[in-house]
């Protein structure tokens, strides 16, 4: 683990993104009890502006379901990007977060076999994990959330894509996303999944360079997003779909197979009943060997 200061891209991540998002702005804080949390506390006071918030270090840190993220100085990149949205379908939002994230990483998958570098897969519905020898390792997730806010009357409601809707209140809705990397590699012990590290990707590819990969094109995609919703992605999300044609278990106990998802982010699922479309406000899923993840 590093014990020097770490040198954030402030400046380059703004300078990159402040044309399309005009007011944004980057804090980079030592600690925090979650980048989440603090973007969503700040929200519901009214404070919804572009903002990209950078933690050191996390003491409570949360995933999906309320599961616990935590990490040490310098191990993992953990970052929220608050920004208002207001997109045609909000239906697979975080599958489109995660497609841009891997993107970013490894914008080519490299080729299956040994010594070649981990493959960056998604995890329907907010999991990035790594593929390849030594077998499936969890490098990261994403966690969505949403604050609604209403603008006082004759105030113009503007999402991230510029469109104002001036005139009588209307609401907007102030959206966050979470997004945890491990940049190094840490204990399996008490976890679930095996972890992997960016270090499997690139090795010497740190937290700051990540950030100022991932940053820029994500704002693109949310851009893109709010206009078109998840339906263009779903192919980029099927290249790298690591459940696709495996056998899952349901969180009610149910089985099948994945094979793929919809237009809308819905997981198909073939099992005795049927073809079933699951979301993710449903259920949960895992392969059929491992422990819930």
């Amino acid at each position: 683990m590093t014990t020097a200061p770490i040198r954030w891209p402030a400046e380059a991540v703004w300078e990159a993104v402040s044309p399309l998002l005009p007011g944004f702005t980057v804090e980079v804080l030592p600690t925090i009890d979650s980048t989440n949390t603090e973007l969503m506390r700040r929200a519901r006071t009214g404070q919804c502006e572009p903002t990209l918030l950078v933690a050191e270090q996390q003491t409570a840190g949360r995933g999906r379901l309320g599961r616990v993220w935590q990490s040490d100085v310098g191990a993992s990149l953990m970052m929220s990007l608050g920004l208002p949205l207001a997109p045609v379908d909000w239906s697979g939002l975080s599958l489109a977060v995660g497609v841009s994230v891997a993107e970013s990483l490894q914008p080519v998958l490299p080729p299956l076999g040994a010594g070649q570098p981990a493959r960056v897969g998604l995890k329907w519905p907010n999991d990035l994990w790594l593929g390849g020898t030594p077998g499936d390792r969890k490098l990261g997730g994403i966690l969505v959330e949403t604050a609604s806010f209403v603008q006082p009357q004759g105030a113009p409601t503007t999402d991230v894509t510029g469109r104002a809707a001036p005139g009588t209140a209307s609401t907007a809705r102030y959206v966050v996303v979470g997004i945890g990397i491990n940049v190094l590699p840490r204990s399996a012990e008490g976890m679930s999944m095996p972890p992997g590290s960016l270090q499997d990707v690139e090795p010497g590819l740190d937290a700051p360079t990540a950030l100022l990969r991932i940053v820029p094109p994500l704002v693109a995609m949310l851009q893109s997003f709010a206009g078109y919703g998840f339906g263009p992605m779903q192919p980029r999300f099927a290249t790298r779909d690591v459940l696709q044609g495996r056998a899952v278990t349901l969180s009610d106990g149910h089985t099948g197979t994945a094979h793929g998802v919809g237009e809308d982010g819905a997981l198909l699922v073939h099992t005795a009943g049927g073809m079933q479309a699951i979301t993710s406000s449903e259920i949960s899923v895992r392969p059929a060997t491992m422990p819930a993840v």
